[in-house]
C-alpha cells in the first residue's frame, strides 16, 4: 500500500464524501478488487481485504448502497408483515415483543426491518406488489387468518419467508417457529381440574387462526384426559374488550362456573374485570388461566395464571431462519416448536 497517495488524493480533490475510486486508491488496490472486498466477493486476498477495510475505517467511507444492491441484488431490507389494523398492533404486547425480537436477530447484520401491516380497506394486492418488486430480500409473516390466503402465495413467487405461527397450509413447505399451542391447552385444563375446579369454560381466540385452533384443541382433551365433559365456548379476539364481552357469555349460559380458561392474557383480564364486576372473587369463586405470560398483572395486583408463550425468543429464531433462507437458497428449513410450560400465579391458586 502507497502510503504517500493515501489520504492526499482526498484532500486535492476536496470531496465531503469519499468515493470508491478513493478508498481503492488509500488502500492500494484496484477499484474492482475493492468492491468485490467491499460486497463480499471471490478472488480477494486477505491481505487487500484487511487494506479495504482498514481504508473504510480511516475515510469513513459509507458504501452506495444503490450500487451496492446492484452487485449483490440485495437490498439490505427484510419485510415483517403484520395482517392486522395499525390500532391492534399497538395495543397488543405481542407485537412489540415480536417486532423487538426479529430486531434482535437483525442486529449484527447491515440488513434494515420494513414493518408492514393492514389497515381498514387495505388491498392486499398491494403488499404482494410491494414484496414482488425487489423491495425487500426476505419477509416474516406473523398473527395471518385464513382469510389472508394470498401470505402463503409468497412462497411462491421466490421470495425467502419465514412464519411466526404455524400456516394454514403446512403443506407449502414453508419454514415457521412456533409455541406447542395444542399442549399449551391442554396443560390449562389439566391445571384446573387439578385445582378442584370441576365446571369449566374457555375464551377461545378467533377461529380463522391457527393458534387460536390448536389451543382450544388442547383444551378439549385436557378436559377429556381429566375425566370431564366438554365445557362451554366463547370465541374472543384476543384483546381485553373482547375477553369481557366472551366472559359476559359465559356466565349468562353456565353462572356455576367455577374455572375459566381464556386463550391470551389480555382476553383473562378481560374476564377477571367481568366477574369482578359480577361481585365474583378470583380465584375463590373462579379460577382464570391465561396463555402469553406478558407481563401484567388484573386489577389489584392479581398475577395471571398463564402458558408461557416465549415471543421474543420465538421472534429472534423467525428472523435467524429468514436470514440463513436469504444466504442459502434451497436449504430446506424444518419448523423450529418450543414447548409448552404453564407458571402459576395467583388467579388460579387460593
Amino acid at each position: 500500500m502507497n502510503e504517500k497517495t493515501s489520504r492526499p488524493v482526498l484532500a486535492k480533490v476536496g470531496r465531503q464524501s469519499p468515493t470508491l475510486e478513493d478508498l481503492a486508491t488509500a488502500a492500494g488496490v484496484s477499484r474492482s478488487t475493492a468492491s468485490r472486498a467491499i460486497n463480499g466477493g471471490l478472488k480477494v486476498s486477505p491481505e487487500a481485504k484487511a487494506a479495504v477495510e482498514a481504508a473504510i475505517v480511516a475515510l469513513g467511507y459509507t458504501p452506495n448502497q444503490a450500487a451496492r444492491s446492484l452487485v449483490t441484488r440485495r437490498t439490505a431490507s427484510v419485510a415483517l408483515v403484520i395482517p392486522e389494523p395499525d390500532a391492534r398492533v399497538m395495543m397488543d404486547p405481542y407485537f412489540a415483543a415480536v417486532i423487538t425480537g426479529v430486531n434482535d436477530a437483525l442486529r449484527d447484520t447491515d440488513m434494515q426491518l420494513v414493518l408492514l401491516m393492514s389497515r381498514a380497506g387495505d388491498d392486499s394486492a398491494r403488499t404482494l406488489r410491494y414484496l414482488r418488486g425487489g423491495h425487500v430480500d426476505g419477509a416474516i409473516v406473523v398473527s395471518h387468518h385464513r382469510a389472508d390466503d394470498w401470505v402463503e402465495t409468497l412462497g411462491t413467487i421466490g421470495l425467502p419467508t419465514v412464519f411466526i405461527g404455524r400456516p394454514w397450509n403446512t403443506g407449502s413447505g414453508l419454514p415457521f417457529v412456533d409455541l406447542d399451542n395444542f399442549e399449551g391447552g391442554r396443560l390449562a385444563a389439566r391445571h384446573l381440574a387439578g385445582e378442584g375446579r370441576i365446571h369449566l369454560a374457555t375464551v377461545a381466540g378467533p377461529t380463522d387462526m391457527t393458534a387460536a385452533v390448536d389451543r382450544l384443541e388442547g383444551w378439549l382433551q385436557g378436559l377429556k384426559e381429566a375425566g370431564l365433559q366438554a365445557a362451554p365456548v366463547v370465541h374472543g379476539d384476543f384483546t381485553t374488550a373482547g375477553g369481557a364481552e366472551a366472559a359476559r357469555n359465559l356466565f349468562a349460559q353456565a353462572p356455576e362456573l367455577d374455572g375459566v380458561f381464556a386463550a391470551s392474557d389480555l382476553m383473562a383480564l378481560g374476564v377477571v374485570d367481568t366477574l369482578r364486576a359480577a361481585g365474583r372473587r378470583v380465584p375463590e369463586d373462579v379460577a382464570v388461566v391465561g396463555f402469553d405470560n406478558h407481563d401484567i398483572q388484573a386489577a389489584n395486583g392479581l398475577g395471571l395464571t398463564t402458558v408461557a408463550h416465549p415471543m421474543m425468543e420465538i421472534a429472534k429464531q423467525a428472523g435467524q431462519l429468514l436470514i440463513r433462507a436469504i444466504e442459502n437458497p434451497g436449504e430446506q428449513l424444518e419448523p423450529v416448536i418450543y414447548p409448552a410450560e404453564l407458571v402459576v400465579r395467583g388467579s388460579s391458586a387460593c
